[in-house]
């Protein structure tokens, strides 16, 4: 198998989206290609057909190669649920939480993971393009690396850089990562990728000359900024969006921990939908619906919320006529208490809950990782929907006896899911995704304001054209030859 890897002189260069692009073009040129990440650190995550949880980029790219997400594009996740700790998957599976300084000694274990992964996807696919982690010129995480160069002298294979120059400094920062490179990795790098360029590429020139010159290694393209690009996040939450005379504007309250917020991509990218992501300090404002959104540490962003005043600011948006959906993490928060009995996302044991609707909730080390078909229980309809579910707790009580939705079938033989208050206020699910099926969205905005029409929009056909548009644009501005000479020379040269 043939692999390629992509770092970056930085976090946010570009390295997710490079990857997802080159996979559509090799794709569209009949390679069988696959993503890899050996490591991603990361609360939005996706889940595979084998049951199993990777990062939410992996499953994206997975996408544009136009393959099954498996388990094996991302070996190793880890989900923080604190500032210095975070449950770390393998394989799919959550096996432990860990400390950082803990994980650090665990490397070596994980390494062992990550080759096996490679050498399984080896048998399947003929090209592996693989997104590194941060920048490769971490100075403090360079012992037992998995993420970046330790893979890539582990595998034996060639690496390019990208840098994002709409940060400022390109230069800099390529010939400064080059400069922290031992020898052999330094001969290890290709060439360079530049991200996110504005401007008369003619004045770049001498600066591209320059380099190739001081590094001798070639520019493989120069990337222009795309307006408007809007594909699954991999962590960051694009918050950018304001709508004037929206038709329904909604608030989803920024949690610490929030995790798998591209649930609200298809609202976001909505042109009569305003999404108001409410941070820290911020008062909630005037909504027509408040979404409390996944969770990777349900007590602690409980507490957080409370300590905002938005439990007062939730309770009086309803009594004003608004709703309330909370999901998976944020529909636990909407019970009486939640139970963390097993310490399995934070030191708390016991948080109570918003008490909107009478049920309560305990966390446990068996974590729900599924894909499901639904029926959607609003508005006196019975809509066919899907998702996913990614959660460790199990919820209980009176207010579940008229369940959000009911599904067609599910491997731990839940029948119901989440609930409706009686007064039609208030409602809960565990299913992530609703959002991405224009039906079920139109009867959850139909639920939040019965007279406005609104037509939603397939998140699903979006994502495709944003991956064509990556790929024409990458054939437009990158060597791809050259970069195919990279990956077939490197492995000829082995």
């Amino acid at each position: 198998m043939k692999t390629l890897m992509v770092q970056g002189t930085t976090s946010d260069a570009g390295k997710s989206t490079l990857v997802a692009a080159l996979c559509r073009v090799f794709a569209n040129q009949g390679v069988k290609v696959a993503p890899f990440k050996p490591q991603n650190m990361a609360l939005n995550s996706a889940v595979t057909k084998e049951g199993g949880e990777i990062g939410r980029a992996q499953a994206l790219q997975a996408i544009a190669a136009k393959v099954e997400p498996l388990n094996d594009f991302n070996p190793i996740l880890l989900k923080p649920n604190s500032d210095t700790g975070a449950q770390v998957i393998i394989h799919g599976k959550a096996i432990s939480n860990m400390e950082a300084g803990k994980y650090h000694d665990y490397k070596k274990v994980a390494m062992n993971a990550v080759i096996t992964s490679h050498n399984r996807l080896a048998k399947n696919f003929d090209l592996l393009l693989v997104e590194g982690a941060g920048s490769p010129a971490e100075i403090n995480l360079r012992e037992n690396d998995i993420a970046n160069m330790g893979y890539a002298e582990a595998v034996d294979c060639p690496v390019i850089i990208v840098a994002d120059i709409d940060k400022g400094g390109v230069f800099a920062h390529l010939v400064g990562t080059l400069a922290l490179l031992s020898e052999s990795e330094q001969a290890r790098v290709k060439g360079f990728v530049i991200n996110r360029f504005r401007g008369d590429i003619s004045l770049l020139q001498s600066g591209l000359d320059w380099l190739e010159q001081y590094t001798n290694k070639p520019v493989l393209g120069v990337l222009p900024y795309l307006h408007d690009l809007a594909l699954d996040a991999e962590d960051a939450v694009a918050i950018n969006n304001t709508v004037t005379n929206a038709t329904i504007n909604i608030a989803v309250l920024l949690l610490p921990h929030i995790s798998n917020h591209t649930d609200f991509d298809a609202l976001r990218l909505h042109p009569n939908i305003n999404i108001n992501y409410v941070r820290h300090t911020q008062a909630i404002p005037a909504v027509d619906l408040i979404i409390l959104p996944g969770s990777k540490n349900v007590l602690g962003d409980l507490a957080f919320l409370k300590g905002e005043g938005w439990d007062t600011q939730i309770k009086q948006h309803l009594r004003y006529g608004g709703k309330v959906l909370g999901i998976c993490g944020g529909m636990q928060m909407l019970g009486n208490t939640v139970y963390d009995p097993e310490g399995v996302e934070s030191s708390l044991k016991k948080a109570q809950g918003l008490s909107l609707c009478d049920f309560e909730t305990t966390l446990s080390t068996q974590k729900v990782l599924t894909k499901l078909t639904a029926t959607l229980q609003l508005n006196d309809l019975q809509t066919p929907c899907s998702g996913y579910e990614i959660h460790a707790g199990i919820s209980k009580g009176a207010a579940l006896k008229k369940p959000f939705l009911i599904f067609n079938e599910h491997p731990n033989g839940f029948v119901n899911d989440g609930f409706i208050s009686d007064d039609n206020a208030v409602a809960g699910t565990y299913l992530h995704g609703l959002f991405d099926e224009a039906n079920a969205t139109s009867q959850i905005l139909n639920w939040v304001k019965p007279e406005a029409v609104i037509k939603p929009i397939s998140i699903a056909k979006h994502r495709e054209q944003q991956l064509e548009r990556l790929a024409t644009m990458c054939e437009t501005h990158l060597n791809i030859q050259q970069i195919i000479s990279i990956y077939e020379g490197h492995n000829n040269d082995r």
